[in-house]
């Protein structure tokens, strides 16, 4: 299944936000979105999948497996999410419902979407909990979130985007939060699953070092444009617009100071 975004915009009120965004992750790709703060790049993912917050309005288009999702409706676009398109968001202690534990809200999503009964969720639960090697599964789906640390947190919330094995897995800056050490655990998990189960993948990041880890292609944003669309050891050894040369700035910084031992999955080898 290919997701094509074509001339995507997003206006909030008179102001135009996201201008003409294009951009297509054929079926197994693994595509990052990178710029900073503001550059448009978390607003494009919402607009995908029709989350974007009250007074927003999407225009462009959004194709995926030659259905178009803009204009799609909300009952319509609830039922591919977490079934064909799955996201995790930065924050999982906003993510997850801090009442529900945590084997319920992994396994809410099978039920909807698979129709399984209470003990088979619960069941799916402990297996999804296992594969992404959450401590004694059996034992944390039965906790709630703040009884989890931030790593396993950022886990439980990667075990409900997955649990219906979608197609497409948009991840919207998952490593953020977390230390470095903790952000190569979830960096590697991540790719393995998207590995093993064939998925696409769009990867929302601000760090070009973190997005070498995991990406093959990169579109580089700013103030709601893209400025660059290249594969990624492109934008790491030539890359055209100031933007991505301060991005790589940036990344090289941030690898010299970190220790060698912290530096996730080798990402030193692949900066110049």
């Amino acid at each position: 299944m290919t997701l094509t975004v074509t001339d995507l915009t997003v206006d909030i009120g008179e102001r135009r936000v996201v201008d003409g965004i294009s951009f297509e992750v054929p079926d197994g790709a693994r595509l990052g979105l990178i710029g900073e703060s503001g550059s448009g790049k978390s607003l494009t993912a919402l607009a995908i999948l029709g989350l974007l917050p009250d007074g927003a309005e999407a225009g462009g288009s959004v194709r995926w497996n030659e259905r178009e999702l803009i204009g799609m409706p909300d009952r319509e676009l609830a039922t591919l999410r977490g079934d064909e398109i799955g996201i995790v968001f930065q924050e999982p202690r906003t993510a997850l419902n801090p009442i529900r534990t945590i084997g319920r809200q992994i396994g809410e999503s099978v039920r909807i979407h698979e129709g399984l009964s209470r003990s088979d969720a619960r069941a799916r639960a402990v297996a999804e909990a296992a594969r992404v090697a959450l401590p004694d599964p059996e034992r944390t789906i039965a906790r709630y979130p703040h009884q989890l640390s931030g790593g396993q947190r950022q886990r439980a919330a990667i075990a409900m985007a997955l649990a219906c094995r979608p197609r497409l897995l948009i991840a919207d800056e998952p490593t953020t939060a977390l230390d470095v050490t903790i952000q190569a655990e979830i960096l590697e998990l991540l790719l393995s699953l998207v590995e093993d189960d064939g998925m696409s993948l769009i990867f929302i990041t601000h760090d070009l070092a973190v997005l070498s880890q995991i990406a093959t292609h990169g579109v580089v944003l700013e103030d709601g444009r893209v400025v660059e669309s290249a594969p990624i050891s492109t934008l790491l050894s030539a890359p055209t617009s100031p933007v991505t040369r301060g991005l790589l700035r940036d990344a090289t910084a941030t690898l010299w100071r970190a220790p060698a031992s912290r530096l996730p999955g080798g990402a030193g080898r692949s900066l110049p």
